[in-house]
């Protein structure tokens, strides 16, 4: 077995200046409070990624085998 990646989000330029924070592997936009991750800065975009990310880890953890 194969361990879980340690991440699942990055960001990502979205051709109109800002950043959007996506999904590794789908490509699909990150979708938080209902709200798409998109149209953001590189700061927010990047704390945002930190956040899920952490988020993704902690859900790990939290896994039984």
């Amino acid at each position: 077995m194969t361990d879980p990646p340690d991440r699942l989000y990055h960001v990502r330029p979205d051709g109109f200046g800002t950043w959007e924070v996506c999904n590794i592997f789908t490509g699909e936009i990150a979708v938080v409070d209902g709200t798409e991750c998109r149209m953001l800065d590189i700061e927010q975009a990047a704390d945002l990624v930190d956040l899920l990310n952490a988020d993704y880890i902690n859900g790990l953890r939290g896994m039984t085998h």
